[in-house]
């Protein structure tokens, strides 16, 4: 396992190497993302969103990644009722199915038994562990071709993917 501590993560470098699905778990149900904050606090006091480059970023990579005929898809799994992290991230998840990348919800209590941690899971070869601190901060990441946990990643994906519901129909709800 290779592990880079303090690091921001690369996620440039590990999509375009992708060559076909990048798959991500989330499974949190708050995130302490500093680029965040200043988004989040708007949406918790009622003013309107603004544009972040970090989040048009973002978008841009995915459409870039996805130009290139690779799949991004993304499985939340959420406590309901939904925290007001989630509930924001309601908000604002178009902006990303909008550049391409398929996100999907699972509710927490049916989601059954789900990994505690949040990965990657780059070409069903390797798992990129985002690494959380103490304060739930990103710290970082790991990452694994160990052939166990990547049969593990995959049977998760299968069985979440196939029970979460696409982000358009969870939102309608």
């Amino acid at each position: 396992m290779l592990y880079l501590p303090h690091e921001p993560p690369d996620w440039a470098a590990l999509l375009r190497e992708c060559v076909s699905e990048a798959f991500h778990l989330e499974v949190r149900d708050r995130y302490v993302v500093p680029a965040e904050t200043g988004r989040l606090d708007r949406f918790l006091e009622g003013r309107p969103a603004v544009s972040d480059e970090q989040k048009n970023h973002w978008n841009s990579l995915v459409r870039e990644t996805t130009g290139r005929g690779v799949t991004v898809r993304r499985v939340r799994v959420v406590t309901v009722p939904h925290t007001d992290y989630h509930r924001w991230l309601l908000s604002v998840t178009v902006t990303n199915t909008d550049a391409g990348e398929d996100i999907r919800y699972v509710p927490r209590h049916l989601a059954g038994d789900v990994p505690s941690d949040d990965w990657w899971l780059i070409d069903d070869e390797r798992v990129v562990y985002n690494l959380i601190d103490d304060h739930g901060k990103p710290s970082g990441l790991a990452v694994t071709t160990d052939s166990g946990i990547i049969q593990y990643a995959r049977c998760v994906k299968h069985r979440l993917w196939d029970m979460a519901t696409p982000y358009t129909e969870y939102v309608d709800r």
